[in-house]
């Protein structure tokens, strides 16, 4: 996945300013994206916080190792069904 040039506080800057008032077009002009970004952000950060965003970061980051883990462990299963089975 690509990394995004503005950070998760910056992007939530952005849609609070939209939220005031501003137009989405300018505000892309201004800060250099798109308006299919700005509505891509808007669905994954519409109503967060920057304190909610670092903590879905967070989750994500948690999330990713314990997916690493448990395909480890079913690795591990695996192998053991095969040793399991070649010594009978």
């Amino acid at each position: 996945m690509k990394k995004s040039r503005f950070t998760d506080e910056q992007i939530i800057g952005f849609l609070k300013q939209v939220e005031a008032g501003a137009a989405v077009k300018e505000l892309g002009r201004k800060h250099g994206f798109s308006d299919a970004s700005f509505y891509k952000w808007r669905s994954r950060f519409g109503g967060m916080d920057v304190a909610d965003a670092r903590r879905l970061r967070e989750l994500e980051g948690e999330n990713g190792k314990l997916k690493k883990l448990l395909a480890e462990a079913m690795l591990d299963i695996e192998s053991l069904k095969v040793i399991a089975r070649g010594k009978r």
